[in-house]
């Protein structure tokens, strides 16, 4: 199974898996147009979080997970990025705590694994 479905597991040189043709869909509670909350301008970053940001987003457009847009093209929903740094280490964070408040939940999420393993215990 694994390596028929090598594409969508993060391996190597590739940090992310890729998935194709299966787009999410994400509902919200709001009619367009959107409040202006749910466009966010970015927060203000230290010299070192600003290259870092820069670094992470290049990557990102490099193994095509995120596009760049234009200038004058209408972005309806953004949410502000932020560099955090573990070991040594950054990443980039997308601080989506607004959208959260607008987003519907999902009828039948992912089940918790404490519900499987009791379902399974009733298994014979």
């Amino acid at each position: 199974m694994l390596r028929k479905n090598r594409p969508a597991y993060a391996i190597g040189e590739e940090p992310l898996g890729k998935i194709r043709g299966h787009d999410i869909e994400l509902y919200l509670d709001v009619e367009r147009p959107y409040p202006p909350m749910l466009r966010r301008p970015p927060y203000s970053a230290s010299l070192e979080a600003m290259k870092d940001i820069e670094k992470h987003i290049n990557e990102l457009l490099e193994m095509d997970v995120i596009m760049k847009i234009g200038h004058n093209e209408i972005v309806e929903i953004a949410t502000p990025g932020l560099i955090t740094w573990n070991y040594g280490k950054s990443r980039l964070c997308g601080d989506f705590t607004a959208m959260n408040n607008f987003t519907k939940v999902d009828r039948y999420p992912i089940p918790r694994i404490p519900h499987v393993l009791a379902k399974l215990a009733k298994a014979k």
